[in-house]
Order: C-alpha cells, then sequence, then structure tokens
C-alpha cells in the first residue's frame, strides 16, 4: 500500500471483469483486513493450475492465525494444482508460504523452478474440506 493506503496493482480492475480471475477481500469482523488474488493459468499443453498472485493481510491482522485460515479457505475454493511464488528477496513471504503451505498439505508439496520467475515456488495439489 502506499501513503494514501491505495494498493497500486495494475492488474487489478481485472480481476472484477476476466474470466480466470478471483478476487477476495478480507475483513475481521466489519473492517477490511486484507485480500488476496487468485488466477487460472493455462499451460500451453491445456493443463491449468491456481495461482496466489498476490495475497495481503494488514499488518495489525498478522500474527493471529488470519493469514493461514484465510490461505486455506482459498485453497478448498480451488481443489486442484497450486503454485505460489514469492519474490527471492521476500524472507516473510517466503516463511510464511512455507509453513502455510507445509500445513495445508501435511508436507506433501515441492519446491519447483520456473524460467520465468525469479524466486521460490510451491506446487501442492489442494483437496476441498479441509478444517482451517
Amino acid at each position: 500500500m502506499n501513503e494514501h493506503g491505495l494498493y497500486g496493482y495494475k492488474y487489478l480492475d481485472h480481476y472484477w471483469t476476466e474470466p480466470g480471475r478471483h478476487p477476495f477481500l478480507v475483513r475481521v469482523g466489519s473492517k477490511l483486513a486484507g485480500f488476496a488474488l487468485v488466477r487460472t493459468i493455462r499451460m500451453s499443453d491445456g493443463s491449468t493450475y491456481y495461482s496466489m498472485v498476490e495475497f495481503f493481510i494488514m499488518r495489525k491482522y498478522r500474527h493471529q492465525g488470519i493469514g493461514q485460515a484465510v490461505a486455506f479457505q482459498v485453497f478448498d475454493m480451488f481443489p486442484g494444482r497450486w503454485r505460489v511464488a514469492q519474490t527471492q528477496g521476500d524472507e516473510p513471504a517466503q516463511k510464511f508460504w512455507q509453513q502455510v503451505i507445509s500445513r495445508y498439505t501435511n508436507g506433501q508439496f515441492r519446491n519447483v523452478e520456473d524460467d520465468s520467475w525469479r524466486g521460490p515456488i510451491q506446487e501442492f495439489e489442494a483437496r476441498p474440506h479441509r478444517e482451517a
């Protein structure tokens, strides 16, 4: 977020108008606490996977289990193959996603590389009807 409380993301409007893009607002009580942006990615071979493109929980709501609960709910909404990527230097995000995905999958995920991305990527299968 910038100093005006705005999140400057070039494709944000597309999440409300294009198929395969899924926006979610996170609320704690009546207060806005964050958001998640999910995309369905179609590969050249016709297969698809889901990508957590953006995930944000406001600082005052962190370290309360809210991020994990939201991530689990989103994964459950889209059963199938997932990839969650973090930027190379964002160590807090890397730690968060490693822990959350490991808990969600009971350690059944793998770290993958992609030539188009610089940073860690976890790949796993989401299965519905989990409890957060």
